[in-house]
């Protein structure tokens, strides 16, 4: 079978199915002796897996692990939730991160409805993030707190 027809089989590019070889998630195919590769059926299934894998989060390289213990005929399914598990954990601290700084941006869109523009005297910082963190390794959360403190009670003119 020949690259195109390997690409609209798997719904991948030839310039995908040819990187795939170079680095080794697809084994080269055999050479026609026009030169073409000529694939074998069972690459269809081995390029869908890698684009569902991909689908599913997994990077190249940790795919290759999968491959390779399978390669090796071993079990895959305690390798790859282990793979899932560190991914989910990294979204889960990735949307931690991304809580902490929407409360920071809605503590500091509160704090400046409460300001007077008309105090803002500084010609070098706007006064609605003068308590936004600027050190290294000060966190959102430390911003936040400053801006809490630093901010009267939201009333209900603030909601504007």
């Amino acid at each position: 079978m020949r690259i195109g027809e390997v690409a609209r089989s798997s719904g991948l590019s030839p310039t995908t199915i040819r990187y795939y070889e170079d680095i080794g998630l697809v084994p080269e195919p055999a050479r026609a002796p026009n030169g073409y590769r000529d694939y074998e059926p069972d690459a269809i299934e081995r390029l869908r897996f890698i684009s569902d894998a991909q689908n599913s989060g997994l990077t190249l390289a940790e795919i290759a692990s999968i491959l390779e213990l399978r390669a090796q005929g071993e079990p895959t399914c305690h390798h790859t939730i282990e793979l899932l598990e560190r991914h989910l954990e990294d979204v889960d601290r990735r949307i931690e991160s991304l809580v902490a700084s929407r409360d920071l941006y809605a503590r500091l869109i509160a704090r400046a409805r409460t300001l007077d523009p008309a105090d803002c005297t500084d010609p070098d910082r706007c006064q609605t993030i003068a308590a936004v963190p600027h050190r290294r390794g000060e966190t959102a959360g430390d911003g936040v707190t400053r801006a809490v403190r630093s901010a009267p009670a939201a009333g209900p003119s603030a909601a504007g």
